[in-house]
């Protein structure tokens, strides 16, 4: 399935804002390509970085979702993100919202530049490569 199709399977007034999110990542996260895949059982729109999932956008029943790894590693870029959104619910590593008012876009914006730094890959990679080294 296309990104335009997703989106516009979707209910009329949800169409905007993961229009305006999905072109927020985009642009502002050049280390991610889209694609819409199935996660958690649902088709949502996933954007990978060198082959790892970094966000994903999702419309499922009630509410949206924003997933956001490196909100997931990073408890600063968490607890920061989560103060400037107080009306929006989040979890770990994912943001759950019902409308653009939830998610002032600019702040999204931030957010994403803020994590388009973050190479998730590496930091697998760093994590895994001190685990051998003590057990050394």
């Amino acid at each position: 399935m296309e990104i335009n199709t997703y989106i516009s399977n979707q209910p009329l007034d949800r169409q905007p804002v993961l229009t305006t999110i999905h072109e927020v990542i985009i642009t502002n996260d050049k280390t991610v390509i889209a694609g819409v895949e199935s996660m958690m059982g649902i088709e949502m729109i996933i954007y990978k970085g060198k082959g790892t999932m970094k966000y994903g956008l999702a419309g499922v029943k009630n509410y949206m979702s924003l997933h956001v790894l490196p909100i997931y590693v990073s408890t600063a870029l968490h607890a920061k993100y989560k103060s400037l959104l107080p009306k929006a619910k989040f979890q770990k590593g994912c943001i759950n919202f019902i409308n653009e008012s939830e998610m002032p876009l600019e702040i999204i914006r931030k957010l994403i530049v803020d994590c388009s730094t973050i190479d998730l890959l590496k930091m697998k990679e760093d994590y895994l490569n001190s685990r051998k080294t003590k057990k050394h």
